[in-house]
């Protein structure tokens, strides 16, 4: 399996692409998933092409602006749910909130980075293959930039506020399968009040260095 950090630079290049079609509408509970996928990315590229600063690498920007235009329509519980695999039901509603929010947190602050190299990459949409009546689908898309071209696939699930991404398949890996063992390990030491204190960490960490 490839390694979290190359893994969270495909993602970071790949999630805030655009295909160069521009869109007027605001995504709503009605968009369907591959023109919701196209609509977001367009909006935050845009906004990094317009924005000095974020260009610049100032990356509270680029996390307020990933706050605003991406985390609405991402289901981040469901991410670390699916993260956490089994270990999720023997966390409290508490923990659960706790681990939600520093796993979100550092999903951020992870790929922030990457989202202000973002200059002349492009990304092609491949038609979607799913039914009317689907709840969950994958929208597949191929990043192209100066090296190889890159896939990357949208898992979405449609809830009563509409489609939300909650994984993302880069060149076969899946995001959650690359931090469960992690979650498992660190779960396995130390507990459940350990991996929350682990993302604490690494999240202050990252703000430490940024």
């Amino acid at each position: 399996m490839k390694s979290n950090k190359t893994i969270s630079k495909w993602i970071a290049t790949a999630l805030f692409l655009v295909s160069g079609t521009v869109f007027a509408q605001v995504p709503d509970q009605n968009t369907p998933p591959d023109v919701l996928i196209k609509m977001v990315v367009t909006d935050v590229m845009a906004s990094v092409k317009s924005d000095p600063d974020i260009q610049k690498g100032n990356i509270p920007k680029v996390m307020e602006l990933v706050e605003k235009k991406i985390v609405p329509f991402t289901d981040m519980r469901r991410t670390t749910e699916m993260a956490m695999g089994p270990n999720w039901k023997k966390a409290t509603p508490e923990q659960q909130a706790m681990l939600t929010a520093e796993f979100k947190t550092l999903l951020m602050r992870t790929y922030s980075g990457a989202l202000s190299q973002l200059r002349d990459q492009t990304v092609q949409f491949k038609a979607l293959r799913a039914a009317p009546d689907d709840k969950e689908v994958i929208v597949k898309t191929v990043v192209i930039g100066r090296g190889d071209p890159v896939s990357l696939d949208y898992r979405l699930e449609k809830g009563a506020n509409g489609w939300k991404v909650y994984d993302m398949n880069i060149m076969g890996a899946w995001l959650v399968e690359a931090y469960r063992n992690q979650f498992t390990n660190q779960i396995g030491q130390n507990g459940i009040d350990g991996l929350v204190k682990f993302l604490q960490d690494r999240n202050k960490q990252l703000a430490a260095t940024k």
